[in-house]
């Protein structure tokens, strides 16, 4: 059974502002190839919103990398621990729902909805406090930064084209993934890293992701060290899931042999799955889902945890326009945050809001200054994408 929190003998001093509804809005018909096998279909169902609603008429939004059906089971399931609870204690509402639902699951489908009413929290109480959540969550180390346009890896010359048209939208770095690399033949991946490096020239940042998390991930450590000195021949800034992703040992000595940085962690939950990776060294980057490994509140924890052994920190964001909202302000609130994945071109990124995102002459992203999150959906465009949830 669900059981509640202790009691906290808080005192509610900000108007008593009670959690009253969670409404999920499914994201469909615009859904991007992950690059899986069989690749994905604008139909597949793999993102959704939350939306938190108050008994004051105040809401938030949040975002879960998961399936609608499991999001909607999830926050029924657990609604009676959310249900009238505070709206703007986002902190202590997450770990109350993390810690009541050990026994349905630790780190699973639940902890991605967590994560998903957490963002939502934080947006609700950054729009209550009129601050924007990057200075509720510690303040402004930068006001802009670099996003690397997150992109599939293809044959050569449809991927010269997609380098091509990234470069054209103003990115100055793009991460290369998943298939077809690491499918075929060393010669075939080394082809495909040739061209990308001569289609961007030298002032783009590359960055390889192999995609280790793929189901039954065919290589070990000696494929993952090879390929790593072929990619730091090409000065590419970082290889990405080279090995399955829970092959920490296999990590620990990539890290140590390898002569560029090894980054992982986007399928991890939890703070307590991420302190063994970075205790052990397991990576020179760490890359929480805010999406997925218990929203803002935890990958804030892991964040500080990975800039107190002088790891790295990126967020993973194969997201939507909320979820790079999102990383954005948890940008701005590390000190050692470097980038942010944009998932491109992306329908629920660049048409569910009002205000698209617009990068720089340089290249780079403003972090929102405005209150919570700082973006506005466009409601007639998400009930496009979204489906009747009963």
């Amino acid at each position: 059974m669900l059981r509640g929190a202790p009691p906290t003998g808080r005192c509610d001093t900000l108007g008593g502002m009670k959690i009253q509804n969670i409404k999920v809005h499914p994201l469909l018909g615009g859904t991007v190839d992950g690059g899986w096998p069989d690749g994905h279909e604008p139909e597949d169902d793999l993102h959704a919103l939350v939306e938190v609603e108050t008994d004051e008429g105040v809401s938030g939004i949040g975002s879960v990398f998961t399936n609608s059906d499991l999001v909607i089971a999830g926050v029924q399931t657990l609604a009676p621990l959310w249900r009238g609870e505070s709206a703007v204690e986002p902190e202590r509402v997450s770990e109350k729902l993390r810690q009541s639902v050990f026994w349905q699951g630790r780190g699973g489908t639940l902890e991605h909805v967590i994560s998903g009413i957490d963002i939502a929290l934080w947006d609700l109480l950054g729009k209550v406090t009129q601050q924007p959540v990057a200075r509720l969550l510690g303040g402004y180390y930068r006001h802009k930064i670099k996003p690397y346009g997150s992109i599939l890896f293809d044959e050569p010359s449809q991927l010269a084209d997609n380098l091509q048209a990234t470069v054209a939208r103003g990115f100055r770095a793009i991460k290369l993934g998943w298939r077809p690399f690491g499918r075929r033949d060393r010669k075939y991946d080394e082809l495909l890293v040739k061209t990308a490096r001569e289609t961007v020239g030298t002032e783009v940042e590359l960055l390889v992701d192999a995609g280790g998390s793929e189901q039954f991930w065919p290589h070990g450590y000696k494929w993952a060290l090879n390929t790593a000195q072929m990619l730091a021949n090409y000065d590419i800034g970082w290889f990405e899931e080279a090995l399955p992703p829970d092959d920490i040992e296999g990590f620990i000595r990539l890290r140590n042999a390898a002569p560029l940085p090894i980054t992982g962690g986007e399928v991890l939950t939890r703070r307590q799955s991420f302190m063994p990776w970075i205790e052990r060294g397991a990576l020179d980057i760490v890359q929480p889902d805010a999406t997925k490994c218990g929203g803002l509140t935890e990958a804030r924890r892991i964040a500080w945890m990975a800039q107190d052994h002088n790891i790295g920190f990126v967020s993973h964001g194969w997201n939507t326009a909320v979820g790079l909202a999102a990383d954005l302000h948890l940008a701005a609130a590390i000190p050692v945050a470097h980038y942010v994945e944009y998932l491109t071109p992306a329908p629920y990124i660049e048409e569910i809001v009002t205000e698209p995102f617009q990068l720089d002459a340089d290249g780079f992203l403003a972090i929102p200054e405005t209150p919570g999150l700082g973006i506005e959906l466009d409601r007639d465009v998400l009930q496009r994408f979204a489906r009747a949830a009963n």
